[in-house]
């Protein structure tokens, strides 16, 4: 951090780190052995729309980019807060597959110039009845369980044993004021 920020207050985000996505396999091994919670095959991707052809093109690559393979489902969405969701659904339910397709639309975001669009990354669980989102903050760096049950209300009793479960595993926010609910996400 530099002096003058310092002197002003003013702190620099989390650089994200990619990377702890590749830990949710293991997770959601966790998961599905202490709670019966099981990978959906759906995650998504959340980022401010970017103006202009830089952000047009790089939603573009990343969309080609998944593309590629007929195996899954793509879609891109916007919200009722003008925010993109672009969602990845595979079949096979395949969470490895499905965290590879995601990073790779994070990193063709970030390649681009947009890493600071990136809001978060949303991978689906479900146990039949209950649902749960694992969401990737990219200015925080951290991880935490959304679980909602209709409308706008949430099981907060299963986000808490899932935290009990993950922390350890992947890095859990601890601010429990910075898991914010996303309803209408497209995922979980």
């Amino acid at each position: 951090m530099r002096f003058l920020d310092v002197l002003l207050g003013r702190s620099r985000p989390a650089t994200p780190n990619l990377d702890v996505l590749f830990a949710v396999p293991a997770a959601a091994t966790t998961l599905d052995a202490a709670l019966d919670l099981v990978p959906t095959g759906t995650g998504s991707v959340c980022f401010s729309t970017a103006e202009g052809s830089a952000g047009a093109r790089a939603q573009t690559d990343a969309l080609a980019l998944l593309r590629t393979e007929n195996t899954a489902d793509t879609t891109v969405s916007r919200d009722e807060y003008g925010y993109t969701w672009i969602t990845r659904r595979r079949p096979d339910a395949d969470v490895a597959a499905l965290v590879t397709d995601l990073h790779a639309v994070n990193t063709t975001l970030v390649d681009a110039g947009l890493g600071s669009a990136l809001l978060c990354t949303v991978i689906g669980f479900s146990s039949g009845v209950r649902r749960l989102g694992l969401v990737y903050l990219f200015k925080r760096g951290t991880l935490y369980p959304f679980a909602p049950t209709g409308g706008q209300t949430r099981d907060t009793a299963l986000e808490m044993q899932v935290r009990a479960q993950l922390t350890g595993e992947l890095p859990v926010e601890a601010d429990l004021s910075r898991w914010f609910p996303i309803w209408g996400a497209p995922t979980p």
